[in-house]
């Protein structure tokens, strides 16, 4: 199945006016990519502040819509919703469908983190016969596929740990690609958190194409039972969700468990390393890949 893809170059300003007239004209998806990047995303937001949607300075949007939609009429009524729009800004061209949730696998490919843990996409063969720790991956729709940094260093920081007979708590799971690392590296249980449910999905399918599902169980922040505990803890996620968890990690993990966060932009780890300090953590280390932050340590005996 064919798409006629609509393409708008536009300021911050107007995007949110855009989007709108482009949703009641009938579009079927809309994208939003950094115009000022060499890469798509490589510009990162994170952490908006309460009611806002930050965005680029520039963007790239990008409606998709049926393939037999009058163009020109479909033009003049874009323009007619937004007569400040400039016409030259905008292009159409027909795209041939494709499996957009599968489209990374055409540029991932194996890649090691530490001695021994290597990544592969589901449907690459892993060579037979070498000393390695092998996770098949597909992330589906969630965030974690080892290639950006964040998920790197937890990878690294997983792979230098001794797992063995321990439970893993992987807080904001993603992909579930730092539990199912875990188990396969030897931990005997993994517990994944996320507040997304196609989260807890694509984990709960990468840990059976792994074969560690009996290991993995998967729990919204809501239903994670009280009693719950770890002898490891990392999350991946965000400096401001870290900052306000820390007592509760401080709960949920034993005396003396390591523990490392990331998804921490460099310069924001000063007031994470004094907040878990404060809340009962020590020997707290940091190691920097690109723009990005791990803190590591461990929970004080209490």
């Amino acid at each position: 199945m064919a798409f006629l893809e609509l393409s708008l170059a536009l300021s911050e300003r107007e995007c949110q006016d855009a989007e709108a007239a482009l949703e009641a004209l009938g579009a079927l998806s809309i994208t939003l990519l950094d115009a000022e990047a060499e890469t798509p995303g490589e510009h990162a937001i994170l952490e908006p502040g309460v009611g806002e949607t930050p965005l680029w300075r520039s963007l790239t949007l990008l409606a998709l819509f049926e393939v037999d939609t009058d163009r020109a009429m479909l033009l003049r009524k874009l323009l007619r919703a937004l007569p400040q729009l400039d016409p030259s800004v905008i292009g159409a061209r027909e795209i041939a469908d494709q499996d957009w949730e599968r489209a990374w696998m055409d540029r991932f490919q194996p890649m090691r983190f530490g001695r021994r843990l290597w990544i592969y996409p589901w449907n690459i063969e892993p060579p037979d016969g070498e000393d390695a720790v092998i996770v098949r991956l597909d992330p589906g729709l969630a965030f974690g596929t080892g290639t950006h940094p964040t998920t790197a260093l937890c990878l690294e920081w997983l792979d230098g740990l001794d797992l063995a007979g321990r439970t893993l708590i992987d807080y904001g799971c993603g992909s579930g690609v730092l539990a199912i690392a875990a188990l396969k590296l030897g931990a005997a249980h993994a517990i994944g958190v996320d507040n997304d449910p196609q989260a807890l999905t694509a984990s709960a399918d990468n840990a059976r194409r792994n074969g560690v599902s009996e290991r993995l169980s998967l729990h919204a922040p809501g239903s994670l039972p009280t009693t719950m505990r770890g002898d490891v803890l990392v999350a991946n996620i965000l400096a401001g969700p870290l900052h306000e968890l820390a007592p509760v990690f401080a709960e949920r993990i034993e005396p003396d468990a390591p523990f490392a966060l990331s998804g921490i932009l460099a310069g924001q780890q000063d007031e994470l390393l004094a907040r878990y300090a404060r809340c009962g953590f020590a020997g707290l280390q940091v190691a920097q890949r690109e723009d990005w932050v791990r803190i590591s340590g461990i929970r004080s005996t209490r």
